[in-house]
């Protein structure tokens, strides 16, 4: 091999050499860095009364409600979470500037009332959100009306507007998911926010046909819709219950749909109740979601109508009749479409029923079954908690990517350019940018240090500069993360030989 004396040049592939104070630089190089650990990490944010997030309490002055989803925010990321799910629609009301239903009396104390001075707290969300990495998902109730713990209503909530189609059941008011038109309205809900908000994702729970009420002499209510069916479900030849699933199954269809339509990136997921019928599997034992609440999740599931799933899997690990292992497989053994699976964990009872270990032990199983993520029950519930913080922080130690969705893309983004430079401080400094084609999501920095040791970070997309101050690495990687997951091919430089006089030693 010929050594030549060249004068460095800036190549004229993705970067420009600097040198380094240690009288080095660096060069362009093929190479295939780690693969970044892959791991969905949530947290539902809730705003009813029952056991909120945010606000603490309603009709907090807009600087401090602000103040205080930024700390909730800033814990999140803290603990290498990477997803918050967002409770957008509690009962048929809004935490977002909407013009087809009012203002959550959540934000100010009254339904209907925005919030003064005004801003958006769904759009303020978003944006605090992404720019510490997190994916923020819009979590909706679809149809749940109004709660035990409403103390008012606007003129225009569909109660008032639109009384035919609300169902007393229990304490709380319900739309009826049987009427076409109730299905419709809760969809131009939903897009509504899909099209206008840039949200990761849409998130639906265990409510739709409302879970059993009893009388007063302990008879379970039958939930009143007998008119609806005979007029939508007796002509097409339904019994009651059938046709109460195939309105929510319809219902189902229709959102995935019309979701893909509009921004195929954006995440549908669904978060039932954990066990679908009892004896599936032979041991399980307890609510029979199927006939129910009339919620054939296995079905949605088993046709692709989602895109992850969430069983909400609150019991523990050696439940003998719904043990968390057990279903947890379970569900595994229906996802023929390999749509992600992410349970859903009870966190908030952690200082009750469990522990805070038994949240590390259900993940540690997941992560044994091959399952890539998880959602927990909720924000406050990990924060508040020193045990369960203590916990968390140690389970996810290191930063993860959300996992890939190659059913709603998989074409790479484009090769990011990569550049080094030294400044008037000594101070290597690196920069990067896009190199064409779609804006990048997210980076993935990773270095390599003289003893082959890699370390990685997950930076928001806004960040496009690093400053190395005492460690010079041996290779410096970046690639860019589009909405789907999809990892760049990496632009990489490694420290090159030593510079005399301005020249550079480099091999032919």
């Amino acid at each position: 091999m010929k050594i030549k004396t060249a004068i460095l040049f800036a190549s004229f592939f993705l970067f420009s050499a600097g040198l380094f104070a240690a009288n080095e630089i660096y060069r362009p190089i093929f190479i295939t860095p780690p693969e970044p650990p892959r791991e969905f990490r949530g947290a539902w944010l809730t705003v009813v009364a029952s056991n909120q997030d945010w606000p603490s309490q309603p009709g907090l002055p807009v600087a401090q409600q602000k103040a205080e989803l930024i700390a909730l925010l800033d814990r999140a990321a803290k603990l290498h979470f990477n997803a918050i799910i967002f409770q957008v629609r509690p009962a048929s009301d809004a935490m977002y500037a909407s013009a087809i239903e009012p203002w959550s009396e959540r934000l100010t104390g009254t339904q209907g009332r925005p919030p003064q001075p005004f801003y958006d707290p769904l759009a303020f969300a978003i944006q605090e959100a992404h720019k510490r990495g997190l994916e923020l998902h819009a979590w909706f109730n679809p149809f749940r009306a109004r709660t035990k713990f409403a103390k008012s209503i606007a003129p225009n909530h569909i109660s008032r507007t639109h009384p035919e189609l609300i169902r007393q059941y229990g304490d709380q008011l319900w739309l009826d998911p049987g009427n076409p038109f109730v299905r419709d309205y809760v969809l131009r809900v939903v897009m509504d926010v899909v099209k206008r908000y840039d949200v990761d994702g849409v998130t639906f729970d265990d409510y739709f046909y409302p879970y059993p009420e009893k009388d007063s002499a302990g008879r379970v209510l039958e939930f009143p819709d007998y008119e609806e069916w005979k007029q939508f479900g007796l002509p097409e030849g339904y019994q009651h219950d059938d046709w109460r699933r195939a309105n929510v199954d319809k219902f189902i269809q229709s959102v995935y749909q019309n979701i893909k339509a509009a921004k195929p990136w954006v995440k549908f997921g669904i978060s039932p109740f954990g066990i679908w019928r009892p004896q599936n599997p032979p041991s399980i034992r307890g609510l029979d979601a199927y006939a129910s609440l009339y919620a054939d999740s296995r079905q949605w599931l088993a046709a692709g109508w989602l895109d992850y799933f969430a069983p909400q899997l609150y019991w523990a690990i050696d439940a003998p009749q719904q043990s968390f292992p057990v279903l947890l497989k379970w569900w595994r053994e229906q996802n023929t479409k390999n749509r992600h699976l992410w349970p859903a964990l009870d966190a908030a009872a952690v200082g009750g029923k469990f522990s805070a270990e038994e949240i590390a032990r259900q993940i540690q199983i997941e992560r044994a079954q091959n399952v890539n993520g998880e959602i927990l029950f909720h924000l406050r519930s990990v924060t508040e908690n020193p045990a369960l913080t203590n916990v968390i922080g140690a389970t996810y130690a290191q930063p993860a990517l959300v996992p890939a969705s190659p059913w709603l893309d998989s074409t790479r983004p484009e090769q990011p350019k990569l550049t080094a430079l030294l400044d008037k401080n000594s101070e290597l400094k690196i920069h990067w940018q896009n190199s064409g084609g779609e804006p990048a999501w997210r980076w993935i920095l990773q270095c390599r240090a003289a003893n082959n040791t890699w370390t990685t970070q997950i930076l928001p997309a806004n960040q496009t500069a690093q400053t190395f101050q005492d460690f010079a690495p041996d290779i410096i990687s970046l690639r860019a993360v589009n909405r789907t997951g999809n990892l760049s091919l990496p632009a990489a430089l490694k420290k090159a030989v030593p510079v005399h006089n301005g020249k550079v030693m480099l091999y032919n």
